[in-house]
């Protein structure tokens, strides 16, 4: 085995367990499955599909090497050596207590486990247990590999080690205060799942409409704000304390059957299953998840954007991962690496092609990087500007497609610099595309061209003097 590798233990393969695995994996951690059904392969195989072709398009650098999976014969074959094991097996206690003891006997006493139990508190899935204070809940939300908040119920010492390790792999855990049934998402979800039940029962609305009211309105707004900030801006200028002073009073009103449970007969859940087979019925179960992982990694990558809620930690989870700059400078510089995400589609399905350009701006500014004409540099008044790009189109690039850039400096004299870019699908190294960039120093003050100073040029020279002995790169000659 790999020195200092890390390696989770997945007990239970279904839809959570399949998604935590996939989580860890691309992460770069090993991982060993146990699940005793015939299916757990293919059934994981099929969520690791669908975690490979979205997880990776979060990030706009390269992505750490997918581990080793690996499907166990028994639990304590798959807990051995694991720091951290993840129990998800069905909802019954005694199910879990007895995984938990067979765990336990076989485990690290130092390795965590993770209960991924949406109702169950720690303190009971600790009963009887040899050693209770290494169970915790850390309960996920489907899909595991692409939303990133867990809840962490359990021992402060236990919780905080677990913390660091799910924000290493960029998730957001949440320590919850108290134990409590359901914990604090499902307690809310519950709330909102009983609400729309009575208003399919009453014939109020159907299925679709009450997705539509959520999915086109507050579903958005808490999607990158949550619920309070939300209503801090439904009070205006006044703020919270405004906002509850007139709306508050409303919470005594008679709007909602909270705290009745209406009975789900025959009939209610009839009514349900039928109108839901009408919304999306024409869809598998796998068409709805690609069609939801594309729709999460497009809106997640469009809050990245505006480093904002959920795309705020993305930035951070790139930042951490963000591979060194590269250092040899007498041989054509790797300056990118990524997968090609949803969001760079055309009305053709192949990649559009103003992302050819933001492609080799981007290994553009690894050059800019290595010479450090870096953020500090900008921040002094200094920077390169693109004046000229000739890119060439050569093949189609496609979503899923992990492509590399090969970056060749011509020109690294005074103020020029004059890049040639080689886009490369790393699958089966085609060439997709090229990019004769040409780059001109200037002063942010006077937004005129000037010499580059001090590091930065000294640093230019030497790597125009390095790269001129290179023979020019073979797609310029044909």
């Amino acid at each position: 085995m790999r020195a200092n590798k890390n390696k989770a233990a997945i007990v239970g393969g279904g839809v959570i367990g399949g998604g935590w695995a996939a989580r860890f994996l691309l992460n770069g951690w090993d991982v060993s499955i146990y699940d005793p059904d015939p299916q757990a392969e293919r059934k994981v195989g099929e969520v690791l599909e669908n975690a490979r072709r979205s997880l990776p398009a979060l990030s706009d650098v390269s992505v750490p090497e997918e581990g080793r999976l690996s499907f166990a014969s028994s639990i304590r074959e798959a807990v051995q050596g694991a720091n951290w094991i993840q129990e998800s097996v069905p909802e019954r206690l005694d199910i879990k207590h007895a995984t938990f003891a067979e765990i336990q006997s076989h485990c690290s006493a130092d390795a965590l486990i993770g209960s991924s139990t949406s109702g169950f508190k720690p303190s009971e899935l600790q009963r009887g247990a040899s050693r209770p204070d290494q169970i915790f809940v850390a309960h996920p939300f489907n899909p595991v590999y692409l939303l990133p908040v867990i809840e962490l119920v359990g021992v402060e010492a236990t919780l905080l080690r677990a913390r660091d390790m799910l924000e290493a792999i960029g998730m957001k855990p949440l320590l919850v205060r108290k134990e409590i049934d359901a914990h604090i998402a499902d307690r809310f979800l519950e709330a909102v799942w009983r609400e729309a039940l009575w208003l399919i029962r009453d014939g109020v609305a159907t299925t679709r409409e009450i997705d539509d009211v959520i999915r086109y309105g507050f579903g958005m707004r808490w999607a990158q704000m949550g619920l309070f900030e939300t209503y801090r801006i439904a009070g205006g200028e006044a703020g919270m304390r405004h906002f509850i002073a007139q709306f508050g009073p409303c919470l005594s009103w008679p709007w909602t059957k909270l705290m009745d449970v209406p009975e789900l007969t025959d009939e209610l859940t009839d009514m349900i299953a039928t109108q839901s087979d009408e919304q999306s019925g024409m869809h598998t179960i796998r068409e709805l998840e690609r069609i939801r992982d594309d729709n999460l990694v497009a809106m997640m990558r469009a809050l990245k954007g505006r480093n904002w809620g959920a795309g705020a930690l993305l930035n951070e989870y790139d930042a951490r991962i963000t591979p060194p700059l590269p250092t040899e400078i007498d041989k054509p510089i790797d300056t990118l690496r990524r997968v090609i995400p949803v969001d760079w589609l055309d009305y053709n399905g192949h990649m559009n092609e103003s992302r050819y350009g933001q492609v080799f701006s981007d290994a553009g500014d690894v050059v800019m990087a290595m010479v450090g004409a870096d953020k500090d540099y900008i921040a002094g008044g200094l920077s390169y500007f693109t004046v000229a790009n000739e890119i060439g189109y050569l093949s189609e690039t496609r979503l899923g497609d992990v492509i590399h850039v090969r970056t060749q400096v011509l020109e690294a004299r005074g103020k020029k610099l004059r890049l040639y870019h080689e886009m490369i699908r790393s699958a089966d190294g085609e060439l997709l595309a090229t990019c004769n960039q040409l780059l001109i120093h200037v002063s942010l003050e006077t937004r005129k061209s000037c010499e580059p100073e001090g590091e930065v040029l000294a640093r230019i020279t030497a790597l125009g003097e390095a790269q001129a002995k290179l023979p020019r790169p073979e797609s310029m000659r044909d």
